[in-house]
């Protein structure tokens, strides 16, 4: 086998056209051997040459005889030194950490693992067993794609609404697709996926992990799998298990057509992403890829004991991006989605543990720092979780510019507040005029708060309440400032059969089903028209936050809270401890905003009724100007209800448990605005 010394960049399998480019980072090992495999099956490798250059730490060789297609993995030579952080052991086979494309996942057994497992040492043994027929491989790809004229959609933020969605479990029950392709990348370019998502509204579709992950052993003795896909073995990979031809590299080409087949439809693409930690687990976890590369240079160790692992993440290890190589390789990963697969931004998991310089959260780290100064990452959407698991991990609303972040306060108030929970409507206020407590501050705007009532780490919708209360919180949520979320499936009442923590459920107890009940459908029929509605309003859609002041002199405000008497709602009733009935009268012509070309905005007023008591409250409706009348568009009271108009003043009997929405109606818009309510009788 030919080896010419090759380039230190880029890093990992690079096809040049006439041979392959191999390089891998590891600040510590002492010899490098490429392991050469013929095919997924195979028990030993072909071929393992040592790579002959090491530039700056970067091991390299270029082999002019491998072609795309082929499977390769890494023996790492080096010190075997636990509790100094050093877990070299060249009889494992690892997973090159840029690899590209995973061509066969990991096959548990006990060569798996660094040490030898049952020993009275633990992980301080060392284990001599070869795991080359067992262990994950990586495979050379021809990147090559015709893209054609494909354009990301570039979504405003106050435009988008959200799809959170499992590329397997959105289609693995759908009839309409042809059944070899359900649960893939493929699936994703039917005619009935897209049709599904373009009629519901959404603007977007955010990936639950789809970077290549590995299934915890535990979980695959016992016949279950980490369905959630959160537990990463590669970021650069997309996962093989959602390839529909299943060949090794192809899981490149099909996650490709999924982008563009997307986009073609105005839907933007954006992956749910863990760069928090691996799928290695702490020091008793397998030697997989990183842990074998470099383990001191990539995880976050106990300063005092280097043998165990920082955990902030639940997971038994955190990366370590207080290395420079570790910040690299997630910035790479980012680029590489953007650039090659032409993905429109990321969600962060336990985005927290992310900005952990030292121990303590820095939302002004080194890793918002080098987004922020990036010209590609900076322009995509960025999403975080903004919590983990360790101490002052719960940084909701304490992101930087250019973050937006899921709104679990949002999640928590508009849960509250349809429970019927003692607590008041003044949160439940600030959440639907979009959080300006939380991000105005740092000079966001509304669109910062995703707002959501579930995510797929929970209960669905249909678990979590009634089926009248479904409708409400939905309403709520679309109806809301700031951009909103729907957990797939909540929009034609999906069941886990009250599981709230399914991520080993890769099972139909998960999957999204299509055999619609007649109230199943009412309410996807409901949802539809929720979000036609808030993409018609562009009060909705404001790009700044409510001031609740007179605008443009004119005396009126651009937003009321108001009580069961049409009247604004006074100190008393903003602080009595109970769930009151709440109107929120939006001002459309008080947007003072201006479109992409610089033209005034002009939307409706609209009126938001809501009432989380169980008795029926007769509400007072705004008295309006000559000419003008309320037309009802929502009452949940029932999935669907006839327009209908209310004069100003009339009274309007809104139901226990129950939200209404009314616009403001003339027959000519240039009608008189509102009145105030003060200046009512």
């Amino acid at each position: 086998m030919r080896v010419w010394p090759g380039q230190p960049y880029p890093l990992g399998a690079t096809w040049t056209g006439l041979g392959v480019n191999f390089a891998i980072y590891s600040a510590h090992a002492t010899r490098v051997e490429l392991c050469l495999f013929e095919s997924a099956t195979a028990t030993a490798p072909s071929a393992c040459v040592p790579l002959p250059e090491q530039t700056d730490m970067v091991w390299h060789g270029y082999l002019p005889d491998v072609r795309p297609g082929q499977l390769y993995g890494y023996r790492m030579h080096g010190p075997y030194e636990p509790a100094a952080g050093e877990r070299f052991n060249p009889n494992k086979v690892v997973v090159d950490a840029y690899a590209k494309a995973i061509a066969r996942p990991v096959r548990w057994h006990d060569s798996m693992f660094g040490y030898t497992i049952g020993s009275p040492d633990a992980d301080l043994s060392y284990d001599e067993r070869d795991n080359a027929a067992y262990a994950p491989l990586a495979v050379v790809i021809d990147p090559a794609f015709t893209w054609g004229d494909d354009r990301p959609p570039r979504t405003p933020w106050h435009k988008t609404v959200i799809y959170e969605m499992h590329v397997k479990g959105f289609t693995r029950l759908h009839p309409q697709v042809p059944e070899p392709l359900r649960g893939t990348y493929e699936a994703l370019t039917t005619e009935a996926a897209l049709e599904h998502l373009t009629r519901l509204g959404v603007t977007a579709v955010e990936l639950i992990p789809v970077h290549h992950h590995a299934y915890e052993r535990h979980l695959a003795e016992r016949g279950l799998s980490n369905y959630w896909g959160d537990n990463t073995l590669s970021f650069f990979a997309p996962d093989l298990r959602y390839s529909a031809s299943g060949e090794p590299g192809a899981a490149v080409h099909e996650f490709k057509r999924m982008v563009k087949a997307l986009h073609s439809a105005g839907l933007e693409v954006i992956l749910d992403v863990v760069y928090n930690h691996t799928a290695e687990g702490n020091h008793l976890g397998p030697t997989l890829s990183l842990r074998g590369i470099d383990n001191a240079t990539y995880y976050r160790l106990v300063p005092e004991d280097r043998r165990y692992y920082l955990d902030f993440t639940g997971c038994g290890n955190t990366l370590n991006r207080q290395s420079p190589q570790v910040l690299q390789l997630i910035m790479d990963s980012l680029r590489y989605w953007v650039l090659e697969m032409h993905v429109d931004g990321f969600r962060f998991d336990l985005a927290s543990a992310l900005a952990r310089e030292l121990y303590d959260v820095d939302r002004l780290g080194a890793f918002f720092d080098i987004i922020h100064q990036d010209p590609l990452l900076s322009q995509v959407k960025l999403i975080a979780e903004p919590w983990d698991l360790g101490q002052g991990g719960y940084q909701v609303g304490n992101f930087p510019i250019h973050w937006t972040e899921w709104n679990a306060k949002y999640r928590d108030a508009m849960r509250a507040f349809w429970r019927g929970d003692d607590r008041g409507v003044a949160e439940v206020a600030t959440r639907i005029a979009g959080s300006n407590d939380l991000y105005e501050h740092s000079g966001r705007r509304p669109y910062a708060s995703i707002n959501f009532i579930t995510a797929h780490d929970g209960f669905t919708l249909h678990d979590l309440v009634s089926y009248s209360e479904k409708h409400n919180l939905m309403a709520s949520l679309v109806l809301s400032l700031g951009v909103p979320m729907i957990s797939g499936g909540d929009e034609m009442g999906r069941t886990q059969q009250g599981n709230n923590n399914a991520y080993c459920q890769d099972n139909e107890l998960s999957w999204t089903p299509w055999d619609l009940t007649l109230a199943q459908q009412q309410l996807l029929a409901f949802t539809r028209r929720l979000v036609r509605l808030r993409r018609a309003q562009p009060v909705l859609m404001r790009r700044r936050f409510f001031q609740g002041r007179a605008i443009r002199g004119v005396g009126v405000k651009d937003i009321y809270w108001l009580d069961p008497s049409g009247r604004e709602m006074t100190d008393k009733a903003w602080n009595a401890p109970s769930a009151r009935p709440l109107g929120v009268l939006m001002v459309g012509d008080a947007l003072e905003e201006v479109d992409e070309r610089g033209r005034p905005v002009h939307g409706d007023t609209l009126l938001i009724l809501l009432n989380a008591h169980h008795l029926e409250v007769r509400f007072a409706l705004p008295t309006v100007g000559p000419h003008m009348s309320w037309l009802r568009v929502i009452d949940t009271i029932a999935p669907y209800v006839e327009e209908r108009r209310y004069v100003g003043g009339a009274t309007y009997p809104l139901q226990g448990r129950t939200l209404a929405l009314f616009v403001l109606t003339a027959e000519h818009r240039a009608a008189a605005p509102v009145l105030p309510p003060e200046a009512q009788s």
